[in-house]
């Protein structure tokens, strides 16, 4: 199934565009993990788009911090964060240069190095569901708040890089709101997937945390 990809690894100038033009653009991209006990590569079918400053669903909407700092820039770096005191994702981040913004990778394939993943991925009932969802992607792959901030091109054999892969058909690629993303930034339809693709993680709706009641004394 990968005999026919093209190997060609992505340049800078690709994550140097707006976030809205990279994140459907990396669909059927090939992303690579080297480690140190194998590679595993993964054919990206959903990602999501996060704006920075302007984007209320984004972690950098209210400005720079030491969380979320690499996200400011330069393209072509990762953001991981850790989430629900459990859980990675991992997001690329595009440019331009002092302005935030990235893409959080969803859902992929896994193409090359499956026994690596399933050995990671314990409670997957199949090789559709080893990176099923953004925190299946990163435990699959390995990556923790270790990898925050590597470069897709530091040196001849990085942690992580993405190749050119096989972009679908523009026909395939559908858009609609983010999952989990609420408030003011719920309806944008900055999610993109690959139409019909079983790695493609269900969408949810925000639901609010209920804070307990209150008792009459």
């Amino acid at each position: 199934m990968t005999e026919n990809l093209d190997r060609t690894p992505l340049t800078r100038d690709f994550f140097d565009r707006d976030v809205l033009e990279v994140a459907p653009d990396l669909l059927g991209r090939t992303l690579v993990r080297r480690h140190p006990m194998g590679t595993i590569e993964l054919r990206l079918t959903e990602v999501e788009a996060y704006a920075g400053e302007i984007d209320p669903g984004s972690h950098a909407f209210r400005g720079r911090t030491a969380r979320n700092g690499v996200m400011f820039g330069p393209p072509g770096h990762t953001y991981v964060y850790f989430t629900y005191g459990m859980w990675h994702c991992l997001n690329l981040v595009c440019g331009p240069d002092g302005h935030a913004s990235g893409v959080l990778l969803r859902a992929g394939e896994i193409n090359v190095g499956a026994g690596l993943a399933r050995e990671r991925r314990l409670s997957a009932r199949n090789d559709k569901e080893l990176a099923k969802g953004p925190a299946r992607l990163a435990t699959a792959l390995d990556v923790d708040r270790e990898l925050n901030g590597s470069d897709l091109f530091g040196g001849p054999a990085p942690a992580l890089s993405v190749l050119h892969g096989t972009p679908p058909p523009r026909d395939q690629v559908r858009s609609g709101p983010r999952t989990g993303v609420g408030g003011d930034g719920a309806h944008q339809p900055w999610r993109f997937w690959i139409e019909g693709d079983p790695t493609v993680s269900p969408y949810r709706a925000h639901a609010p945390r209920r804070r307990p009641s209150r008792k009459a004394a």
